[in-house]
């Protein structure tokens, strides 16, 4: 019997990322991602971050094209499209819906100013009992730069989108977005149900600027005649989910209901629990947004801390302090030192504004170093640390809004690979850690059979989805972790009095 695929597509900021999943078997029968070096970013100045969406699609197509070569897949064996992009982007067409400008993405922050200001001028309790957040840095307040800073481009603009958004439009030549899509950029109210009028009203920005809701499950759009020439798919191949990154994430680690917690550890660091209840952190130090599976009548909210220091301090100390041995030759040397360091601690916030300290930026910092005691064993140590109290500090305020984080979901990948990192956030928090085979794109395809009905639900769709491994809380141990955060925590809280 011919194979019938799901096709994933992930489009992040560093690659697009494309899986083939069998229908069948529910395994991914190829992967590839272009391009296979970092995309480019553009910063003009200090603090922007821009890409150009056309590259989105052009990695797209390539990875696409590869794959179903892999594969040997024709067009016909394709049977539907899901969709995981990076969130918070903001994407302006025209009517002809060709870009108008390059996309500001997640990391650009030059739309804080406007975010604070609306915060201020419509205050606090508005703002979180109808958006759950504070306007921030996202997507509405990035459209309030464009609208005060480029006037004329704003009002070429004939729809504005998500990068998810965008590829959906390119596949099928038609402007669509979800709820869950709108809820990330400060667009939809949660007490209304409907598009936020008070801050659509106060940034001055028109009704029509909004694209047609659908739903994030369901047949949102076709292939187009010229997308599947573009694409070698077949015209009338349905696009059935989208979704941004972290709740796709943990869409593809099937977590779905109140209580449970899905994690990633990459550049940045994210922990994402599901809400059963309409809720938010009065400072806004995590971020609450519609999850994939929200509906009328069932609540299903996505509350998401996100650290940005993760990954990317355990590379740079990778590459400053141990350039000549690979990452699993640090993590042994790290495990060579108890914990705690012997007093060392760094704190991990070198990567911009951190939300959870709202929007403080600390810088990385390293404390308590004995030059008589201390090796380079103890940095290596006291990073990956510094790394999961970072979790853990941003965990604390999740379980003040009433999540019982008890099983943390994540994919084997990133920090993850790291058993110390692993113990130590088992250690400190208590919870179990549960890691699965999975990714983004796979999580995107499995999300396309359960739009389209393939499969019945997301158990079924999940059914094949591999544990590898399980990692309990050292029991033993426990004191001496929960000691090494509180003097951590002690360290973070003197940084931040010094401020």
């Amino acid at each position: 019997m011919k194979s019938r695929y799901l096709l994933g597509l992930d489009v992040g900021s560093s690659s697009v990322k494309a899986s083939l999943v069998n229908v069948e078997t529910g395994k991914c029968a190829a992967a590839a991602f272009f391009p296979e070096k970092e995309a480019p970013i553009t910063a003009v100045k200090t603090g922007w971050a821009e890409q150009d969406p056309q590259m989105w699609w052009d990695n797209a197509k390539l990875a696409v094209k590869k794959i179903m070569a892999e594969v040997g897949a024709n067009a016909e064996d394709i049977k539907a499209i899901g969709i995981s992009y990076q969130m918070h982007g903001l994407v302006c067409v025209d009517k002809d819906l060709k870009s108008l400008r390059p996309a500001i993405i997640w990391c650009d922050s030059r739309a804080v100013p406007y975010g604070e200001k609306a915060f201020h001028d419509l205050g606090a309790d508005q703002c979180l009992a109808h958006l759950l957040n504070s306007p921030g840095n996202f997507t509405a307040a990035k459209l309030a730069w464009v609208k005060e800073n480029e006037p004329d481009l704003y009002e070429k603009i004939y729809k504005i989108m998500l990068p998810g958004d965008y590829i959906a439009m390119r596949l099928s030549g038609t402007v669509s977005t979800t709820v869950s899509g709108l809820s990330e950029g400060m667009f939809w109210d949660f007490k209304q149900n409907q598009v936020a009028d008070f801050l659509m009203d106060y940034y001055g920005f028109g009704s029509s600027l909004i694209a047609d809701i659908v739903p994030t499950f369901g047949m949102q759009c076709e292939v187009s005649a010229e997308a599947a020439a573009e694409m070698g798919l077949k015209a009338g191949t349905p696009i059935s989910y989208r979704g941004g990154d972290q709740p796709n994430n943990a869409l593809s680690l099937n977590v779905l209901q109140p209580g449970e917690i899905a994690a990633t550890a990459g550049t940045s660091g994210v922990v994402y629990g599901v809400l059963g209840d309409v809720n938010y952190d009065p400072q806004s130090r995590v971020n609450t947004f519609a999850h994939v599976n929200h509906v009328v009548g069932q609540t299903r909210l996505g509350v998401l801390l996100c650290i940005n220091g993760t990954g990317i301090l355990n590379a740079w100390v990778h590459r400053n302090i141990t350039p000549d041995i690979s990452y699993a030759a640090m993590n042994d040397l790290a495990a060579s030192v108890p914990i705690g360091c012997e007093g060392v601690a760094i704190i991990p916030f070198g990567n911009g504004a951190e939300r959870v300290l709202e929007n403080k930026e600390t810088g990385c910092s390293i404390h308590g170093l004995n030059f008589n005691k201390h090796n380079k064993a103890h940095l290596v140590r006291a990073a990956q640390e510094g790394i999961v109290f970072s979790f853990c500090y941003g965990m604390e305020v999740m379980q003040q809004m009433g999540m019982d984080i008890k099983v943390i979901h994540a994919g084997k990948a990133n920090m993850f690979l790291s058993p110390l990192f692993r113990n130590t956030l088992a250690g400190v928090s208590g919870a179990t850690i549960e890691l699965y085979d999975t990714d983004g794109s796979v999580g995107a395809a499995k999300g396309a059979g359960i739009g389209a009905g393939i499969y019945k639900d997301s158990n079924e769709a999940f059914a094949s989805l591999d544990k590898l491994e399980v990692i309990e809380p050292d029991a033993v141990r426990r004191s001496e972790y929960q000691a090494a955060y509180a003097r951590w925590k002690q360290t973070l809280q003197t940084v931040l009095k010094g401020m």
